[in-house]
């Protein structure tokens, strides 16, 4: 039986279901889940991220923690940590970028939260030699400072879509409609949750929510704030959750997210000031939401493109020029994706980000 028909069977039992709920199964099902159960990066994948299209990326965010790291006065024992950490490819780049920092390495205990076994085994590769340790969790973080980046993590985490009506609201579900998988609305009710957004929404807006995002944030932000460290969160969205922004990605192409469930990727733009809200919660201090263009500009990405291009030519140089676009133009990734930095109240914010 294959998920689609898993996914019938229990709704036909169980009524429909929310939202969340099929992004947790359609993405993390033990047989049938899309990220259990392949690699979904790169041009044979389904997508590709930052990381993959440029070594530049992820030194430059290696560098970024390693200047927190100094200026919080090089803690002898940290945490280095990534979630969702794809094909390790992020992370290797921190660690050579960084392996001319005196006494980083030494002091950094690598730390990765990765559900998918398939994935495990690619960063395991990738990071021959560094001896990471995988976690299931937040809470599995050493108690240290913790120098964190989360690169397309968040938008993954499943959310939950509520429809305004009058000053209630009705949840999205995911039904049946014969042998089909349907959208749907549920009875209105109040949430709580959402009393703050009566005011800035209409009748017929949809709003989304992450329970997840705020609870990792509040537990990753919480232990800065305690100990020290910084975090980089990049992801696509903005300030605030303002309707349907769930999608489904299958071979680089958009398509129906009801349609072959657990063969597609899964993701919904992120909500950046529910994750402010929970970092502040917390005690630790969050920057500006920044546009990653602007951002790995003011890191030097420029500068570096311009020594990595000294040697080059033809093909291999307009690679090169084409992922500096790519990861840097307003027209591309660079105001798609935003940047949120968190560090302690009494520390300075991390390179490349405003207070």
């Amino acid at each position: 039986m294959n998920l689609k028909d898993r996914l019938l069977l229990r709704i036909q039992n169980d009524g429909p279901m929310t939202i969340a709920d099929y992004m947790t199964e359609c993405l993390m099902h033990p047989e049938h889940g899309y990220y259990t159960t392949r690699d979904p990066l790169g041009a044979q994948g389904d997508f590709i991220t930052a990381p993959e299209i440029s070594q530049m990326f992820g030194e430059l965010i290696g560098l970024c923690l390693a200047q927190c790291w100094l200026v919080q006065g090089k803690p002898e024992k940290f945490v280095l940590a990534e979630l969702g950490p794809g094909r390790g490819t992020l992370m290797a780049d921190i660690l050579r970028a960084t392996q001319s920092v005196p006494g980083f390495h030494k002091a950094a205990e690598i730390a990765l939260l990765e559900a998918s076994p398939v994935l495990r085994d690619v960063q395991a590769k990738a990071l021959q030699g560094y001896e990471p340790q995988w976690i299931e969790a937040i809470s599995d973080f050493e108690d240290l400072p913790l120098f964190l980046v989360a690169n397309e993590f968040f938008d993954a985490l499943p959310i939950r879509q509520f429809l305004r009506e009058g000053k209630g609201w009705r949840e999205r579900l995911v039904g049946k409609n014969g042998a089909s998988l349907a959208f749907g609305l549920g009875a209105q009710s109040a949430q709580a949750a959402l009393s703050e957004r009566v005011e800035d929404t209409q009748d017929g807006d949809l709003v989304e929510l992450c329970a997840a995002a705020s609870s990792i944030m509040y537990s990753v932000a919480g232990q800065i704030a305690r100990n020290g460290g910084a975090a980089l969160i990049i992801d696509y969205g903005d300030w605030r959750s303002l309707g349907d922004t769930l999608q489904a990605l299958q071979a680089h192409e958009r398509v129906d997210p009801l349609d072959q469930p657990g063969q597609a990727d899964l993701t919904t733009h992120v909500d950046f000031e529910v994750l402010a809200k929970a970092s502040h919660a917390s005690g630790c201090a969050y920057t500006k939401l920044t546009p990653q263009g602007v951002f790995l500009e003011r890191l030097g990405i420029t500068a570096r493109a311009q020594s990595l291009a000294a040697p080059l030519s033809g093909s291999q140089l307009e690679a090169l020029v084409s992922a500096h676009r790519r990861l840097t133009h307003p027209d591309e990734m660079g105001n798609l994706f935003k940047v949120l930095g968190l560090y302690p109240p009494n520390a300075t914010p991390p390179p490349g980000l405003e207070p």
